[in-house]
């Protein structure tokens, strides 16, 4: 018996330890303790949740019917690729969502019946995506897009972020102390759409484009040139700043309409610095299939220009010297270095399959996040008095018994939590009540059965061991219910249910030890002792 209790106290007092420990991360001096006791211990502790440490609420729409119009230029300039290949002598251009061959071709449309077998005949040389293409499309686009946007704010650093779909086509974000909301916001809208283009120098149009416009002017300019840009060439510009004045202007480019390559193929994109002006910049890298396209455009245009684009956007127009092997570029800009950092981060994580809008945008300050934690800190302090006032009342030194193992519940449920490095918020300090509610609970059952076993007359050491034998399964049936409950809302649920399902899940399991181990330990302890003749309770 006594070796029994033995171990039992021995795995109490470690637990209890580990939990302190794991909870030291959330103590104000854990800053001060050394590195190599801060290299075992958990990274962070505890985070607060948006609602406790403030932070921002962004709401996303995905522009579906554009991403069902890119996959249709796409599909367009496959076809522009089969009409020189095949000596094909019609013109592809896309009308709405309609692709149209002008004028119509039998060989053509035969190309497209065996090799393009989803697009649909809409009549002589026009062809669509049908409908249930289309909505496969934009349900694609919204799984991308978020995926895409949880890459770059695991890249930003942003810890515990809650991103989640919302209806049909909207994404909800919620990224907890951001103290750079117009940073976050530019990462995670930019389209990040990389493409290398050429310039069309030996357009005769070219050389009528004005050599720089104001910024602003941009509207006006492409509006002179919409009748004179044939399908093939489109007018991109690129935005320079006096550094001596800090006037901002915009140079034109015309640009072969046909992609030479997409940042689908990078592989790397990172930061690097210019020795010559000590300027950032981003360097690039593509991946096996992209270096070898690289290698092949760059030595078909040597002495041309190729235009790096980004979101619609020219960065830089160099010249291309020489077939440039290894797959390796750069995108300059006179950035700043967080400017640099941002589009590195943006291109790593990929481009968004279609561009997004900002429906909602709302910043939390922490102040609501410090009366919460206050609030929740008052209210659990008050249940916590009267329940250990009523438990001392109700069943004297059996109720002071429960009242610490209410005790050892609380040090364990946040060393739990601090050790995985789970996130508090206000649901979740709901759920912590409530499992403190439970805890009480559980002993309740315990004593009632202990009392009934006192009146038939048992001994107090048999009373307890029966009473606990018999509200095993009751107490074991219930918590387990509720485990399964709090997991299928940490399954389903979203940011602030998660939260509740967490403390919820860790309260109720970390209760069936307290309350079947940690109490029934202390009642084997004082029932050791021979003289003890009548149970408190």
């Amino acid at each position: 018996m006594k070796k029994k209790v033995l171990g039992r106290v021995v795995l109490i007092v470690a637990v209890s330890v580990l939990a302190v420990v794991a909870f030291l991360p959330n103590m104000s001096f854990y800053a001060s303790m050394p590195s190599w006791w801060k290299a075992i211990m958990p990274e962070r502790g505890i985070a607060l949740g948006l609602d406790l440490q403030g932070g921002l609420h962004l709401v996303f729409e995905v522009d579906g019917d554009r991403a069902v119009q890119i996959s249709t230029e796409r599909l367009a300039q496959y076809l522009r690729d089969e009409t020189k290949e095949n000596d094909i002598g019609s013109e592809i251009s896309v009308q709405d969502l309609d692709i149209v061959v002008d004028p119509p071709s039998d060989k053509l449309e035969e190309i497209v019946s065996d090799d393009y077998s989803i697009l649909d005949r809409t009549g002589p040389g026009r062809y669509r995506l049908p409908e249930n293409e289309v909505g496969r499309i934009k349900d694609n686009s919204l799984d991308q897009a978020l995926e895409t946007i949880r890459n770059r704010i695991d890249q930003f650093g942003v810890a515990e972020p809650n991103i989640h779909k919302q209806g049909a086509n909207e994404i909800v974000i919620q990224l907890p102390g951001v103290k750079d909301p117009k940073r976050a916001i530019g990462i995670i809208g930019k389209t990040a759409q990389l493409e290398f283009m050429l310039v069309d120098d030996r357009n005769p149009l070219a050389a009528e484009l004005p050599r720089s416009i104001a910024a602003g002017e941009e509207e006006a300019l492409l509006s002179d040139f919409a009748n004179r840009i044939s399908p093939d060439n489109v007018i991109l510009f690129q935005r320079v700043e006096d550094l001596n004045s800090g006037e901002v202007f915009k140079l034109p480019f015309l640009l072969k309409r046909e992609v030479m390559l997409t940042g689908d193929l990078l592989d790397e994109a990172r930061v690097s610095i210019d020795t010559r002006y000590n300027e950032p910049y981003v360097s690039l890298r593509f991946n096996e299939q992209g270096a070898k396209i690289f290698e092949k455009q760059t030595e078909a245009h040597v002495q041309e220009r190729m235009a790096i684009v980004l979101d619609g956007n020219v960065y830089s127009a160099p010249v291309i010297r020489e077939r440039i092997p290894g797959g390796n570029a750069q995108v300059s800009g006179a950035f700043t270095m967080e400017e640099a950092r941002d589009l590195s981060i943006v291109l790593k994580a990929g481009a968004l399959p279609a561009p997004v809008k900002m429906l909602q945008n709302v910043t939390v300050g922490p102040s609501l996040g410090r009366d919460s934690i206050e609030a929740g800190k008052l209210a659990g302090m008050i249940g916590a008095i009267f329940v250990i006032i009523f438990m001392v009342f109700y069943y004297k030194l059996a109720g002071l018994i429960a009242d610490c193992a209410l005790a050892l519940n609380i040090l364990l449920l946040m060393g739990a939590m601090g050790w995985l490095n789970a996130t508090l918020t206000l649901p979740g300090i709901a759920g912590i009540i409530l499992a403190i509610g439970m805890a009480v609970d559980s002993n309740v059952l315990m004593f009632e059965r202990m009392r009934e076993e006192v009146r038939a007359g048992k001994t107090p050491r048999s009373a307890v061991d029966s009473g606990y034998q018999k509200a095993f399964w009751t107490i074991f049936d219930s918590h387990v219910t509720t485990l399964i409950t709090a997991l299928v809302l940490f399954q389903f649920g979203t940011g602030p249910i998660k939260g509740f399902a967490v403390t919820l899940s860790l309260g109720v399991a970390i209760n069936l030890f307290t309350a079947l181990v940690g109490t029934k330990t202390i009642f084997d302890i004082i029932n050791s002792r021979k003289e003890v003749t009548h149970l408190s309770i």
